[in-house]
């Protein structure tokens, strides 16, 4: 083929087959360049890697100690978390991954940052001090298997806070926050108070309001009215903090499997659990949906970025008084923005924090800065003016074939839709595992008590109805997610009701809970109703 010929060969265009690859592609031609030649990755966030785009949807949980983050998290796995401790003391002194994995371990910070297939190695910069405070659990799990979960040290109040943590703890939040897809911040009814590291780390989730969601745990130690006012204090604290007119969405209830101590409000708690529950739910559904917005939101600013610091090279001198010019240009940095932003026509909501922003410039060169580049400029413009929209069709088609999926499953997210503790559909079909007949029944010898009971609730031709076993499941005032877990262990038949040994099984897991052990994933041999076993040996 001559010379000519080749010249006229054209580069077949590239097929993208997801939103996640499509803004993979769009990262690395056509922002990361200009990030790299504006210097933002000194001023803002590092870099973004493939893990970052790849990795699942993260749930960020915050709050000050003691006021139940670990505790909520065991709640929504229903288990055990590798490494971890409970109490009304600071326990969790450090950030913990909590993700899926096939073997229970602990894998520590140091080790998790050189890993190219967890979103982490950007990490790196805030040090020994951290990394020694920083670790990833790995547990087999089935709520794990469509999000990842990220554990917070407790934040300090009073004299605790004045013990530095010897690394810059805001500046941690803040580099999560931005890659999180759901910020679950905690409150206790009994510890309103927001401290100085509380409001600087409230700060630090500035910008990314929209994945915030606001929790009042511990609901059940107070009586309806001592809940309103502490509801009213409550949203009056969050107003001064976070300086909006908008009200933050609070979701008020008591986010662990013991029974409720003032049970008045049961009601309330149950469809605050199931609007928050079902928000964690739809995370996997919209995960495409964040990525790209937070993509364009990074854009924004690196536009910003750039439009600041070419200004600023312009302004410099080139031989003479460079210091005293750099001084002032930092002084001025507020008309700077102002004048930018008529120059340019950008919304004043694209700029970064100014007085941040001036103490970053102190330490930088100003002589070493770039001026606009055209071409760069002119793509940037490109992806956010039409490359983006070309997406917009394929994350529609994502949208739909995800709305099929149950999105979030397992632990705390199955019993809500057990049973009658579920608005919908109560009844799912599982295939037991076969039993062995001769087996002893461990509820036998406890049965002739649960009898009693069973038959004083009136039967109907030998079964008790769902809203009648119901009504008495929460007496023992345990959470409905519990709750609707035992009810799927014990309607071992599936009919929607609970004959006598239905019924007894059923007492026997309340009272294991009540004791403070945890619920089987699937009913062992030993639990299954005598009566039951060939029938659920031949369903296998």
């Amino acid at each position: 083929m001559s010379r000519w010929g080749r010249k006229n060969v054209k580069k077949a265009p590239e097929v993208i087959r997801t939103v996640t690859e499509g803004l993979k592609s769009l990262y690395r031609k056509k922002l990361l360049p200009l990030e790299q030649y504006y210097g933002f990755h000194d001023f803002h966030s590092p870099s973004l890697e493939d893990a970052d785009f790849d990795n699942k949807p993260m749930v960020l949980v915050v709050g000050q100690y003691s006021t139940g983050k670990t505790t909520f998290i065991k709640y929504l796995l229903e288990q055990d978390i590798p490494g971890s401790r409970v109490g009304p003391e600071p326990t969790t002194d450090c950030f913990t991954a909590i993700m899926h994995g096939e073997v229970e371990g602990v894998i520590p910070g140091n080790a998790l940052i050189v890993d190219p297939n967890k979103p982490f190695r950007k990490l790196n910069p805030f040090g020994n001090t951290f990394l020694n405070r920083f670790q990833c659990a790995q547990i087999p799990n089935q709520v794990l298997e469509s999000i990842s979960i990220i554990d917070t040290p407790g934040i300090l109040s009073g004299a605790k806070q004045r013990v530095s943590r010897g690394y810059d703890f805001p500046a941690v939040l803040r580099w999560f926050a931005e890659r999180v897809d759901r910020i679950i911040l905690l409150f206790d009814a009994h510890k309103l108070e927001i401290s100085d590291e509380f409001s600087e780390a409230i700060g630090a989730l500035k910008g990314n309001e929209d994945k915030l969601r606001v929790v009042l745990n511990k609901a059940d130690m107070v009586g309806t009215q001592q809940l309103m006012r502490v509801y009213g204090a409550l949203m009056w604290s969050l107003g001064k903090v976070f300086g909006t007119p908008e009200v933050l969405r609070v979701y008020i209830g008591s986010f662990w499997s013991e029974p409720l101590l003032v049970s008045d409000n049961r009601k309330l708690f149950e469809l605050e659990e199931e609007d928050l529950f079902a928000d964690i739910q739809n995370l996997p559904r919209n995960a495409a949906l964040r990525k790209l917005n937070d993509l364009v939101k990074r854009a924004r600013l690196v536009r910003v970025h750039a439009h600041i610091i070419s200004y600023l090279k312009q302004e410099m001198p080139s031989v003479f008084r460079k210091d005293n010019k750099k001084k002032n240009l930092i002084y001025q940095l507020p008309v700077i923005f102002s004048k930018i932003q008529l120059q340019h026509n950008i919304s004043a909501g694209d700029f970064p924090d100014c007085a941040k922003m001036q103490e970053q410039l102190m330490v930088h060169d100003f002589t070493k800065f770039k001026t606009l580049k055209p071409n760069l400029m002119a793509a940037l413009d490109e992806l956010l003016s039409s490359d983006i929209a070309k997406l917009m069709p394929l994350l529609r088609q994502e949208e739909l074939e995800a709305g099929e999926q149950l999105g979030v499953q397992g632990g705390a997210f199955l019993g809500n839709r057990a049973g009658p503790f579920s608005e919908g559909d109560p009844f799912t079909e599982e295939n037991g595992e076969g039993c062995e007949e001769e087996e002893d029944w461990v509820v036998t010898k406890d049965k002739p008590k649960y009898d009693e009971i069973f038959y004083n609730l009136a039967p109907n031709e030998g079964k008790l109805s769902g809203n009648k076993a119901k009504d008495w499941m929460v007496s023992s005032r345990l959470p409905n997610s519990v709750l609707g877990r035992i009810w799927k262990l014990s309607d071992v038949d599936r009919d929607g009701m609970l004959d006598d040994e239905e019924f007894a099984l059923a007492s026997h897991l309340i009272e294991v809970k009540l004791e403070g052990h945890g619920l089987p994933p699937e009913l062992p041999s030993r639990l299954i109703p005598p009566s039951k076993r060939r029938q659920k040996g031949s369903d296998a």
